[in-house]
């Protein structure tokens, strides 16, 4: 996306149309900040710029983004939609605490028609209609933050970012990864910049949970199957569980995984030039999507092939979810628990990283876990094994999503680039939602350039 669609003032757009001031601004943010405390937030260039939105699909994931949303001063939520009752209520008495009085809707067509004062959408409804409610809000001229994954259909993906590009609207998919701190540190400053671990052609990540039962509703608040039908739903057990159905979603392996699997050609600087992939519906028989997945990755980069592998388990929690990138000078361990993964470990060979404690890149060293000198029979040398850890120093003292919501509230306020573009999020469905082929083919698939392409 160029600059020019990026800054409202260079693509001719009245500020009227993506930004209004007034005095409960200041309110809102004192609410805000005093409320839901949590590190330092994004504030526009007066301090009391307030940008006017909407909150489409307020169930989990959305409740999750309105937290964030919360505590970004400026940001004023007006309206709330979901065509389940109890979603919209829950959503609307929680805000309504941090003094952000909402309209409801049931029909998000309703929300575009009434609400004229709108700057911009969060859309976290099902992966199957994203792109409805995506391109339904830039043709209504609002830029939107949509929730990964952009689709379950990577042409309903590619109709999103062709959407952003007619419409100069900003679409920003929710990698949130992209935005935080921590991973900006350890993937673009110490893999890329500095080369901490040299070359860098091994990763792995997995995303690991316990089994768990289907949800389940208050049956005071089910919803009619005339109304499930309006919309789509053949029950409510699919409309509450729509990440396990092939209409709706795209299984763990994009629920969860694709997450991590973005974090891949982020790091090697190329998209995947094939994938290879185990997993089926092993465990849970009233489920139609796979319940494991184990994938390698193949990767072409300026230095040679890499190669990524991944897991996402569903009836285990053993380790649960973090990334390693592994190179021939060390490795870096990450997670957004920084207890399960957040920091770096160097092979006993590898210049010494003192110059970087110095910088402020890494914290000192921890103790090393075991440091033994032995043989190794395959290159007939003596080779010393070290295990000790330099801590990275970059923490974030706010939720997980929070940066990438700042990230995107910048670029509608000053046309900061968004760090997770359309483009971005239809090359990571692209690798993704792939897996999910191979399993069902049971054969390795090939990539080609242009299929990473919008």
């Amino acid at each position: 996306m160029s600059e020019k669609s990026r800054s409202p003032e260079k693509s001719g757009w009245s500020r009227r149309d993506f930004l209004r001031t007034t005095a409960a601004a200041g309110l809102g943010a004192a609410l805000a900040g005093r409320s839901l405390t949590g590190g330092v937030a994004f504030r526009g260039e007066s301090g009391d710029d307030e940008l006017r939105i909407a909150v489409i699909g307020a169930g989990e994931q959305g409740r999750v983004l309105i937290e964030s949303c919360l505590r970004i001063p400026g940001i004023r939520i007006v309206a709330v939609c979901d065509i389940w009752e109890y979603s919209r209520r829950y959503a609307s008495r929680y805000l309504k605490k941090y003094g952000h009085v909402v309209q409801v809707y049931a029909d998000y067509r309703d929300l575009l028609a009434k609400e004229k004062e709108l700057d911009a959408a969060v859309v976290a409804t099902p992966d199957w209609v994203h792109h409805e409610h995506a391109n339904a809000c830039m043709t209504a001229g609002l830029h939107v933050y949509c929730e990964k994954e952009m689709s379950n259909s990577l042409e309903r993906a590619r109709s999103m970012a062709l959407t952003a590009r007619r419409t100069g609207r900003l679409l920003q998919i929710g990698h949130q990864r992209r935005s935080n701190p921590r991973y900006l540190h350890a993937i673009d400053t110490l893999m890329r910049e500095r080369r901490l671990l040299g070359r860098v052609n091994l990763a792995y990540a997995q995303w690991n949970r316990s089994k768990a039962d289907m949800r389940g509703w208050p049956k005071q608040y089910a919803i009619p199957q005339a109304e499930l039908s309006k919309y789509g739903y053949a029950s409510m057990t699919h409309f509450r569980n729509w990440r396990w159905f092939k209409k709706y979603g795209g299984g763990p392996i994009v629920d969860l995984g694709s997450h991590q699997i973005d974090l891949f050609s982020w790091v090697f600087g190329s998209n995947p030039r094939r994938v290879m992939a185990s997993g089926g519906a092993d465990f849970y028989k009233n489920r139609e999507w796979y319940d494991n997945v184990m994938c390698i990755y193949e990767f072409d980069t300026p230095e040679g092939a890499a190669r990524a592998m991944y897991q996402v388990q569903t009836t285990t929690k053993h380790g649960g979810f973090y990334e390693t990138f592994m190179g021939d000078d060390g490795s870096i361990v990450l997670s957004e628990v920084p207890q399960k993964g957040d920091w770096a470990m160097r092979e006993a060979h590898a210049p010494e990283w003192d110059s970087l404690v110095k910088e402020g890149l890494l914290l000192s060293e921890k103790p090393p876990i075991q440091k033994v000198d032995t043989r190794d029979v395959f290159l007939d040398v003596r080779v010393t094994a070290e295990a000790g850890r330099w801590p990275l120093p970059v923490e974030l003292a706010k939720p997980a999503h929070q940066p990438h919501l700042e990230n995107f509230f910048s670029a509608v306020r000053h046309g900061t680039p968004l760090n997770c573009p359309a483009e971005i999020g239809y090359e990571s469905a692209v690798a993704v939602l792939t897996v999910n082929e191979a399993v069902r083919r049971r054969r390795q698939m090939e990539f080609r350039s242009e299929q990473f392409e919008v």
